[in-house]
């Protein structure tokens, strides 16, 4: 079967900016990012030229504002998705399928056949450092070559914060927790994908993606990361420290 949409399926900081970049940079994947959520409607729809509005016309709009911008000359659309966001984007298309059986059937309705990525960051401590450091310093990402790609706020140094990541490893644990449990109500096999070897076997990773969107898998060998790690040696005394804490 012809697939002709993806959606991956994540928590943040699991690694989904380095895997929206290089499926961009295919050529042949569209150009996905988080078109539903909730905070960045508004600005995706003013970059797109959809006036504001409500229920069916704006929705609709919106809609095909979102596939013909993820799917660029491609022939594919491709789109980022948090827990979070999913809610909102089944409540902003039901508008335009509203009787539809099944989340499922009302997303198969909206983008046509679909490959659902399950990207998944194993190390949840690693993961909450990342989000932790982020949050507080204001920098979420880095290019390549090592300058800022986004920074939202001034800069400030990161302090350690074991609540703060308490909170947010039992954040990610509850949306994993919800993506499984989606998956398997919708009766959905998603292709599974892990931070860790994304990170550490980009090519391979790369390759098997493309190969289940029905694209040569060999144009992944040409593809180089856009961004660059954030992790370093504090985070690393981070994760020892913690771990230290919670393990005595």
């Amino acid at each position: 079967m012809r697939v002709e949409s993806y959606l991956i399926c994540a928590t943040p900081r699991s690694g989904t900016t380095l895997l929206c970049d290089l499926l961009e940079q295919t050529g042949v994947a569209g150009r996905p990012d988080s078109f539903y959520r909730q905070q960045s409607i508004g600005d995706w729809a003013e970059r797109f030229g959809v006036a504001p509005g409500e229920g069916f016309a704006f929705e609709r709009r919106y809609l095909e504002a979102t596939i013909r911008y993820g799917s660029g000359d491609t022939g594919m659309f491709g789109m980022r998705v948090m827990w979070p966001s999913m809610p909102e984007m089944q409540q902003r298309l039901t508008h335009i399928v509203p009787d539809a059986a099944t989340d499922a059937h009302r997303l198969r309705a909206a983008f046509g056949t679909t490959l659902y990525i399950h990207l998944e960051r194993k190390d949840r401590v690693a993961q909450a450092i990342s989000r932790a450091k982020a949050e507080q310093s204001g920098l979420w990402h880095r290019h390549a070559d090592g300058s800022e790609r986004e920074l939202v706020k001034p800069y400030q140094a990161p302090s350690y914060d074991s609540v703060q990541l308490d909170r947010l490893i039992a954040e990610t644990n509850e949306h994993e927790a919800a993506w499984k449990h989606w998956f398997a109500a919708q009766e959905i096999a998603p292709l599974g994908v892990t931070y860790e070897e994304l990170s550490t076997d980009r090519v391979a990773t790369l390759s098997r993606i493309l190969s289940a969107l029905g694209r040569d898998p060999a144009i992944a060998a040409s593809i180089a990361p856009q961004t660059a790690r954030l992790a370093d040696a504090q985070s690393q005394q981070w994760a020892e420290r913690y771990r230290a804490e919670h393990d005595g």
